[in-house]
């Protein structure tokens, strides 16, 4: 496996597959009002770093985080695709995320996601590395579909 992580662009055409795929997942069980993605567009912003997972330079998996302020971030638009996954590719995307994160000299990393059974993997994920519950955090809002969790990078 010659697995690659980079900072790049969400606006890459080869990356429209994950995109969409994201996009299909956060839509399969969860209500409108409580999918809270970005899309590419939304992504390609100085205050997201953007990485996507290649595996011979075929992408893979991607991930994000998003600054709120000067020492805290939200995880955003973490997905592998559904054929890659058991590989240990969402755990080696998230430890990228972490270690990049911290080495921005970030303290905190939060994120939501969601309750549904489509999520349990993901929680579990979160959970091991870490992640604790939390309040709702930065424009966020009690919502019965959300989980919020957080994590020193301490």
């Amino acid at each position: 496996m010659s697995v690659t992580i980079t900072k790049e662009s969400p606006l890459s055409a080869d990356l429209a597959l994950l995109m969409q795929r994201h996009t299909e997942d956060m839509h399969a069980d969860t209500p409108p009002e409580s999918i809270h993605m970005m899309d590419a567009s939304e992504l390609a912003i100085p205050e997201v770093d953007f990485f996507v997972l290649r595996d011979a330079g075929k992408p893979l998996a991607m991930g994000a985080f998003k600054r709120i302020d000067a020492a805290h971030a939200e995880i955003k638009s973490m997905h592998v695709l559904t054929e890659a996954r058991g590989r240990g590719l969402s755990r080696t995307m998230l430890d990228h995320l972490l270690a990049e994160a911290k080495a921005a000299g970030l303290k905190r990393l939060s994120l939501e996601t969601g309750v549904q059974p489509t999520f349990v993997a993901a929680r579990a994920l979160y959970y091991k590395a870490g992640f604790e519950d939390c309040p709702p955090f930065e424009g966020y809002s009690l919502d019965a579909n959300s989980l919020y969790m957080t994590r020193s990078l301490a």
